[in-house]
């Protein structure tokens, strides 16, 4: 049985010289909302919340963790970990409906369900990836890995800076002006070595006439993926004619909700790259149902973070269990939570991270490194 005792909860943001620029919104700094479950016998487990956007977003993940789901989960027993995430969303379904905030609910969700997962994994003695996949996991823990999140101002420098590093495959952002992402495309283009590979995300920029539009455009170029080139509430089939336009795969995922809206991507073939994200929705146990759904279907799996260190090794061990071609997304922004909030770090070599034999995701924050750049911080008993 799974019971919790009490829930530890925490706000963190590290002040950052430079801002984190999408197409929708601007990161001053670098916020993160962690979660710990703990039992009667005194298992834990680690999670973290999805909690970028709008600014205040963290705080409102904590509180919500806090007044909503932990009420639910503390005092009661639950068979398994699907009947935990069942009971949770059916709980709050009514609340989503009437603030009209699902996603900021599911957010709360998937970082409790990431802390049970690492928690009854540690109760097994097992890493997560192994406990995922019921002792058969596709990899043996070696988890391939690309550089995420540069910003489109001094993207050739930032990808400089991390080919040094041993990685070779980049992630930069466009969607702000096309001729101005064209240039930035090419730039890093001329700076890549034989093998590296550059990858775009959009961020939901175009409308999908646009889309259209750039992405046959962009055929000229020999690109990964393009993501999220348009807004991901619209339909599958226009993703579908957007994949169709060239051989570049379309890749999205991170703002899919549920298991059948992904299949309905997946039936008329609509993504190449499929990136649940799970800090935002599942957790690790439906998302790693995602990933396999979407092998199934042909698609690569790519599990999205952009966050601190517990969502970024919970991510790995996914993606461990899963197998298949996909790459882990490192957030390459200045963001020493990372570190601070997943220690010890996985070995990276040859561009790939080898996770360790440890029970449940292999690490645990420092909260005494991370003290000054705390918020806030509650427990929460039965």
């Amino acid at each position: 049985m799974i019971s919790v005792k009490k829930i530890d909860l925490h706000v963190f943001r590290y002040p950052i010289d430079v801002p984190v620029r999408t197409s929708f919104g601007v990161m001053h700094d670098r916020p993160a909302v962690l979660i710990r479950t703990e039992d009667a016998d005194g298992n834990f487990g680690w999670g973290e919340a999805w909690c970028n956007f709008p600014a205040c977003g963290a705080e409102h993940r904590y509180k919500l963790c806090a007044t909503v789901i932990a009420p639910i989960l503390l005092g009661s027993s639950f068979g398994s970990l699907g009947e935990v995430f069942q009971t949770l969303t059916a709980r709050t379904h009514i609340l989503a409906l009437q603030c009209r905030e699902p996603g900021p609910l599911a957010q709360a969700i998937a970082g409790t369900m990431g802390a049970l997962w690492d928690m009854e994994a540690r109760k097994a003695g097992k890493p997560l990836y192994r406990f995922l996949a019921d002792d058969k996991p596709a990899t043996n823990g070696l988890i391939p890995a690309y550089a995420s999140g540069i910003n489109s101002l001094g993207a050739v420098e930032n990808v400089q800076r991390h080919q040094e590093l041993g990685y070779d495959t980049f992630k930069v952002k466009i969607g702000f002006d096309f001729a101005a992402d064209i240039k930035t495309i090419e730039s890093v283009l001329d700076v890549l070595k034989e093998g590296d590979t550059l990858n775009v995300d959009v961020n939901q920029a175009w409308s999908f006439e646009d889309a259209q539009r750039n992405i046959a455009a962009l055929g000229d170029y020999p690109l990964g993926w393009i993501e999220e080139p348009i807004a991901s509430d619209h339909a599958p089939e226009g993703f579908a004619a957007l994949e169709r336009i060239n051989a570049i795969p379309i890749a999205a995922g991170e703002n899919i909700y549920g298991l059948a809206d992904y299949a309905a991507h997946y039936a008329v073939n609509a993504l190449g790259v499929v990136q649940p994200d799970a800090c935002k929705w599942g957790g690790p146990g439906l998302c790693l149902d995602v990933a396999r759904d979407a092998l199934a279907a042909g698609a690569v799996y790519c599990p999205h973070f952009l966050g601190a260190g517990i969502g970024l090794w919970t991510s790995a061990h996914i993606l461990a269990a899963a197998g298949g071609p996909g790459k882990l997304e490192v957030d390459v922004n200045h963001n020493p939570l990372q570190d601070m909030l997943g220690q010890p770090r996985p070995q990276f070599a040859n561009s790939a991270f080898q996770l360790t034999d440890e029970p449940g995701i292999g690490v645990v924050p420092d909260l005494d490194a991370a003290r000054e750049f705390t918020r806030e911080s509650c427990t929460v008993t039965a």
